[in-house]
């Protein structure tokens, strides 16, 4: 049985990627340091280990006892509204501990070649597209310090290929959003700003209403479009990521998301038939460096991997993160 480290696995995408996982007949090892997982996410049996990716020494000692066939990391900063007023953060925790752990990596390879990685980046390294739906070559311009960390850590990634023979896959995410199907686990309301989940405040009660950041993009309706794909979705693309780099796969990256943008208006409208009710939001300015559309080109994963969304509608994706939210007002609670 494949031993995976799972760097953020107690983290919202990391955590169901923990169960995608152990369906897939691996056996995954969780390092996180809790400042935004939570130990409740990490289904029993899984080992959790407390500690920071960018601690060189406890990384090597995790690595040394555990030996994994190969390494996933989502550990990261990833409001991408506070990386611009705390770029010192993300740079630190997004880059610099991110290579931390590649040195670790390398260390512990001995006279063998270094285990591969599966990332966590983003469609951020995008910025402002030319034009949707946006494909792997398209060029990277980040509007905001986030997608600026996530591009440098994919440059260091196929750096390290060239010289050290690490392989790895880098995901391109777009908008993470729902919760498992069976209401078990989900996005805590306290550490997230994403659309769904704070819409999902608003209708508990949670919070006063959503603010709708910008009302003038260059869209139908004035509001952000982006690709909302399901987290479960996102699970499934890094099992199948680690399939083929354990397979003797080659580096490269994919975009992972639906293929179909809603605006933030749209989004809205969906939470309110699947709650039954209208929930409360506001105008606000729009938010520095986040762009009027982002949709994925994911034929590449669907084509080489194989991967195919289990979730297109979106009224099915927020029926999963109400499903959570409902039976969790609280979040963890931890």
């Amino acid at each position: 049985m494949p031993r995976i480290l799972v760097t953020g696995g107690a983290g919202y995408i990391g955590s169901h990627t923990l169960r995608s996982l152990t369906a897939a007949g691996y056996e995954p090892i969780v390092v996180d340091d809790l400042s935004g997982g939570h130990r409740l996410a990490v289904p029993a049996g899984v080992p959790l280990i407390e500690a920071r990716v960018g601690d060189r020494t406890s990384m090597a000692r995790v690595l040394d006892e555990h030996r994994p066939d190969a390494v996933v990391h989502f550990a990261a900063s990833i409001e991408a509204g506070q990386s611009m007023t705390d770029p010192r953060r993300f740079y630190t925790n997004n880059v610099v501990a991110g290579l931390a752990l590649l040195g670790a990596v390398l260390e512990a390879a001995g006279g063998g070649g270094p285990v591969p990685v599966v990332f966590s980046s983003s469609a951020a390294v995008y910025g402002e597209p030319s034009s949707v739906p946006i494909p792997e070559d398209a060029a990277k311009e980040p509007t905001n310090v986030y997608g600026e960390t996530k591009l440098a850590f994919e440059h260091a990634l196929a750096a390290y290929d060239r010289a050290y023979g690490l392989r790895s896959v880098s995901l391109r995410y777009f908008n993470a959003c729902g919760a498992a199907a069976d209401g078990s686990i989900g996005a805590d309301h306290r550490t997230k700003t994403h659309l769904v989940t704070v819409a999902m405040m608003a209708a508990l009660g949670r919070r006063e209403a959503v603010l709708v950041m910008g009302t003038d993009y260059p869209t139908p309706d004035g509001t952000g479009i982006r690709d909302y794909v399901h987290v479960d979705d996102l699970a499934s693309a890094h099992v199948l990521a680690l399939d083929t780099l354990l397979a003797g796969g080659a580096t490269t990256a994919y975009n992972v998301g639906v293929g179909r943008g809603f605006s933030v208006q749209e989004i809205l409208d969906a939470v309110d038939r699947v709650v039954g009710r209208p929930v409360p939001r506001r105008v606000a300015p729009r938010r520095e460096g986040d762009p009027a559309r982002l949709v994925a080109d994911s034929t590449r994963i669907q084509k080489e991997l194989g991967w195919q969304p289990a979730y297109t509608d979106v009224d099915a994706i927020v029926a999963t993160a109400w499903r959570w939210h409902s039976t969790h007002p609280d979040g963890y609670g931890d």
